[in-house]
C-alpha cells in the first residue's frame, strides 16, 4: 500500500470516509477492482513515483491522476512489505481466480471424486490468499502452512461428503427441499472450512500477537513532518495478542460474509432456472448462466464483505493487555493492520 513508499507526507487514506460503512465500501470497491491487474511493472513504478513524489513535497494536492495512482499501489502492494502481492492472490483477482474454483463446487450432480477434488481445490486457494494478505509482522514457517493446509483441506471435504451423504436421508423432507439442501452443500463446507483456514493461516498471530501502534493527532503528524518522519516510522508499541483475535476473528468472519451470498443465491437461482423450458431445451446453457450468476453476485458481494470492518482498525488501548494501558495516542487509542 501507499504507506510502504518513502516521504514524510501522508496521503489522505481514502477518497471516501472510511468510519462509515458505506465509505468501505466504495474504497473495498476501488482495490477490488479487477481493472488494476493489467497494469504492468512500469505502470506500478509510474504509480509509485507520483506517490512518493506526493509524500515527497514534488507534487502539492492531490489529484485524480494520485487518486489512480494510489487506487494501482493499494491494490498491488502489501501495506506491511511494501511488496507485489502475487497476482493470482491479490483482492483484485479474487474474483476471478474463485470464479472457476466456486463453480466447479456449485455444478450440479459432482460425485464424491469430484467433491472432493473441487474442496481440495478451494482450500489450496483459501491458504495461499490468507496468506500472501496476511499481516506479516508475525511470519509463519512453511510447516505452519502444510499444517494448517492439509487442518482446512480434512475439514471442508469431512462436512462437504457427510453433508451430501446425510441430506439424502432426510425422511420428512420433500424431493425438492433435498434438491436445494444438496445445492447448499457446498456453502456450509465453504464457510465452514473457510473460517477454520483464516484461524489456521493465522493462528500464530494470535500466539505471539501482531504489531500496534498509537493513533497519531493532528499534532503528532505535524511534529514528525518537522522532524522530517514518516508516519510509518512511529516505532510499535509492541506485539499484542488480543488485537491478533481481534483481527483474525474479523477476518474469518468476512471470509464467511463474502461466500455467503456467492454459494447460496447462484445455486437458488440456477435451481429454479432449470425448471424452465429454455434451459431444458438447451442443458449446454447451465454452465455459462452458472458463471454468469457467479461472476455477478461475485463483484457485487466482495466489497460488502471487505468493507465489514476496518482495515486499519483503531481500539481502546484499555481494552488489549495491561501493557499498553496509557500508551495510547490520541483519545487513549492504538491502530493496527487486520489484514485482509
Amino acid at each position: 500500500m501507499s504507506s510502504s513508499l518513502p516521504g514524510n507526507r501522508e496521503l489522505p487514506a481514502s477518497q471516501y470516509d472510511l468510519s462509515t460503512y458505506w465509505g468501505r465500501v466504495q474504497h473495498s470497491a476501488n482495490i477490488s477492482d479487477p481493472r488494476t491487474l493489467l497494469v504492468n511493472k512500469a505502470g506500478l513504478e509510474h504509480a509509485k513515483g507520483l506517490i512518493t513524489g506526493y509524500k515527497q513535497g514534488k507534487i502539492g494536492e492531490m489529484n485524480a491522476e494520485l487518486w489512480k495512482a494510489k487506487k494501482i499501489v493499494d491494490s498491488t502492494l502489501h501495506p506491511d512489505t511494501g511488496e507485489p502481492v502475487l497476482l493470482p492472490f491479490r483482492m483484485s483477482c479474487f474474483v476471478l481466480s474463485n470464479l472457476v474454483v466456486t463453480a466447479g463446487m456449485l455444478t450440479p450432480g459432482l460425485g464424491t471424486t469430484g467433491t472432493l477434488l473441487w474442496q481440495i481445490t478451494n482450500q489450496s486457494l483459501n491458504v495461499a490468499v490468507n496468506n500472501a494478505n496476511a499481516n506479516k509482522s508475525t511470519p509463519l514457517s512453511v510447516s505452519k502452512i502444510a499444517q494448517s493446509y492439509f487442518l482446512a483441506v480434512g475439514a471442508s471435504c469431512s462436512v462437504a461428503l457427510g453433508l451430501n451423504a446425510l441430506v439424502p436421508r432426510l425422511k420428512r423432507v420433500s424431493p425438492a427441499t433435498k434438491t436445494i439442501l444438496t445445492r447448499l452443500v457446498p456453502f456450509a463446507a465453504v464457510a465452514s472450512a473457510g473460517a477454520l483456514n483464516v484461524f489456521l493461516m493465522r493462528g500464530e498471530e494470535i500466539r505471539l500477537g501482531i504489531d500496534v501502534y498509537p493513533v497519531l493527532s493532528e499534532s503528532d503528524k505535524a511534529k514528525l513532518a518537522e522532524e522530517g518522519k514518516s508516519e510509518s516510522s512511529v516505532a510499535s508499541l509492541g506485539k499484542s495478542k488480543k488485537a491478533a483475535t481481534l483481527a483474525v476473528s474479523e477476518t474469518a468472519l468476512s471470509r464467511v460474509l463474502n461466500s455467503s451470498p456467492i454459494m447460496v443465491i447462484p445455486p437458488l437461482i440456477l435451481v429454479r432456472l432449470q425448471q424452465k423450458v429454455w434451459l431444458k431445451k438447451n442443458p449446454r446453457l447451465t454452465l455459462p448462466v452458472n458463471l454468469g450468476l457467479i461472476l455477478g453476485t461475485s463483484l457485487f458481494a466482495l466489497p460488502l464483505a471487505l468493507a465489514a470492518f476496518p482495515q486499519r482498525q483503531s481500539v481502546d488501548a484499555t481494552s488489549l493487555e495491561e501493557e499498553f494501558w496509557g500508551k495510547g495516542g490520541e483519545n487513549g487509542k492504538v491502530v493496527f493492520n487486520r489484514g485482509i
